[in-house]
């Protein structure tokens, strides 16, 4: 097999910012809150248990869960995963059937608690969120009338809905330059013929370099000049949900005043065993652009993974900011499964203080 490569040098839709700043010098610095989104019934067999972490990823606690409470580990889920170099407040599942006692209170675990419990009639799954709430602290601002005025553009024309960081054990170097390793590393290992045994790494590292897919298209389309306009053919997601329909072009003017006005946007290709949703001038553009990782995306469908459509762009909400001497608080919700450092990335250059690697 010829050697495999991704591109992790993903474009600005807003060019490469002035600002600098440092990011997570304290945990406190980066607060992300889950939002449910739906109401808790208080009745059934599944134990709901509201938390605050830091300094502990997210697969972790859940083994710590599993092995205190002598439930089998599937039985034990979460939402999201959380970063590690933060303060998270977020849902754990645990499946206790009548009959089953859990004695959570008396768990001690350095950086985490449970602020409240509540039960419910189904399992908490994977991606069963409506969003996150981000708090966020950058330090040492530099140039913040360049990061103020991005700020301003981020809020009415959005930015590139790229995979951040944690997906991919990558770290933003002070100069700029961005260095591949951890998961996207141990996933382009995998692809090349290495054996990964462990389960849940090897789910991950096939997630990264699924996402890296979804990024350089993403990024070619800005460098196309195609980030803000729909083309004949694309797949548009409607905002807030995974639905998506095809612009066959009929209504190409109304469905470019739709995604001005944030009800949708065009998707990208989260990459599988099935032939792509697009049609047309989109779907030529596509396949034109993912002929050069074609190797790759052939090793991903080999995983047994159904295709998927992902919206390009994403418009953070109720985001506000403030300057307080050399200190930028802003804060804003994106829904679940964005990356706060991809709505980051396009008002200021940051240097992470530690490395946010995957969770």
């Amino acid at each position: 097999m010829s050697k495999i490569s991704v591109n992790t040098d993903w474009a600005y839709a807003l060019g490469k910012p002035c600002g600098h700043a440092l990011l997570k010098v304290k945990p406190e610095d980066f607060v992300v809150t889950e939002e449910l989104g739906y109401d808790l019934s208080g009745q059934g067999e599944h134990i709901f248990l509201w938390v605050e972490k830091q300094q502990l990823n997210t697969a972790y606690v859940a083994e710590a869960l599993a092995k205190h409470t002598g439930l089998p580990l599937r039985q034990v889920t979460y939402a999201g995963r959380k970063d590690k170099h933060a303060i998270t407040r977020q849902w754990f599942g645990l499946h206790a059937p009548k009959g089953i006692k859990t004695d959570i209170e008396s768990i001690q675990l350095t950086g985490f608690k449970v602020l409240a419990t509540h039960r419910h009639h189904k399992k908490l799954k994977v991606g069963q969120l409506q969003g996150n709430h981000f708090s966020i602290t950058l330090r040492n601002i530099q140039k913040y009338d360049d990061i103020h005025e991005r700020l301003n553009t981020i809020k009415q024309h959005g930015v590139p809905n790229y995979f951040g960081d944690q997906r991919f054990g990558v770290m933003n170097q002070p100069d700029g330059a961005v260095t591949v390793g951890g998961t996207l590393h141990l996933g382009l290992r995998m692809v090349a013929g290495e054996t990964i045994r462990n389960r849940n790494k090897r789910n991950m590292a096939v997630s990264a370099l699924r996402s890296a897919v979804f990024n350089n298209v993403v990024s070619e389309r800005i460098q196309a000049g195609l980030f803000n306009c729909v083309i004949k053919g694309d797949a548009c997601a409607l905002n807030g949900s995974n639905s998506y329909f095809i612009e066959h072009g009929e209504t190409l003017v109304e469905t470019q005043s739709r995604y001005q006005n944030q009800d949708l946007a065009p998707t990208a290709p989260m990459v599988g065993s099935a032939k792509a949703s697009v049609s047309e001038d989109a779907e030529i553009w596509e396949q034109a652009v993912l002929k050069p990782q074609q190797s790759l995306i052939d090793s991903l469908a080999q995983q047994g993974l159904s295709s998927a459509r992902r919206a390009i762009k994403i418009w953070p909400k109720s985001l506000e900011w403030q300057l307080q001497d050399d200190k930028l608080h802003i804060q804003f919700s994106l829904p679940a499964g964005c990356f706060a450092t991809s709505v980051l990335r396009e008002c200021v250059q940051f240097q992470p203080a530690t490395d946010s690697g995957n969770d």
